[in-house]
């Protein structure tokens, strides 16, 4: 028997479609945390707090249930990139990051309220872009749309062909859910996960 509700703290339909593929079931609600970087903070860090903030937000209206919270930032130069929303940015993006290595955080928290459990897990993953001319850039931004991704790419999709190589424990943190961690957290929470 399940140990209660579960709850993704998410509208990312990519998250959506990760966690399913676990089987289980579980409920989508939007967590209501503002964003912003805090001053001074890290990429690394923002990820982790905004996880921990989405997972917190909507547990504390669903005490009773196992929330799962993520978030993910990419870094390159020691700045955050964030999401695009539009193709001139997305442009700025890939041009800035060809040929250069750029890291990904991406931090997955389970949260509890009623037995006041948290688990937590941070993966990074390094993505060494290739050599992108203006043309290659301009034909995968028309052909994939990646302006709601951070660092404006779909490495599930077309945007694979843009890299070099990828360094991580975990091919599914690029995506946006670590799922060989958040597993095992589900297990620690008494979900019944392969």
């Amino acid at each position: 028997m399940p140990p209660g509700r579960l709850i993704l703290a998410s509208t990312s339909p990519y998250r959506r479609q990760l966690l399913g593929r676990f089987g289980l079931s579980f409920d989508v609600e939007a967590p209501r945390v503002d964003e912003a970087p805090a001053p001074g903070e890290t990429p690394r860090a923002l990820a982790v707090r905004l996880a921990f903030e989405k997972a917190d937000d909507v547990a504390r209206r669903n005490p009773s249930a196992w929330v799962i919270g993520s978030d993910q930032v990419a870094e390159r130069d020691g700045l955050a990139l964030g999401k695009p929303g539009d193709r001139a940015t997305a442009n700025a993006q890939l041009r800035a990051s060809s040929g250069r290595t750029v890291a990904f955080h991406t931090a997955v928290c389970v949260r509890h309220v009623a037995s006041d459990v948290t688990l937590s897990h941070i993966d990074r993953t390094d993505v060494l872009f290739r050599t992108l001319d203006d043309a290659t850039i301009e034909r995968y931004l028309q052909a994939e749309q990646p302006l709601d991704c951070a660092g404006s790419f779909k490495c599930e999709g077309l945007g694979i062909g843009l890299f070099e190589a990828i360094e991580n424990e975990d091919p599914t943190a690029l995506v946006g859910l670590p799922l060989i961690a958040l597993a095992r957290m589900l297990r620690q929470a008494g979900f019944e996960v392969p």
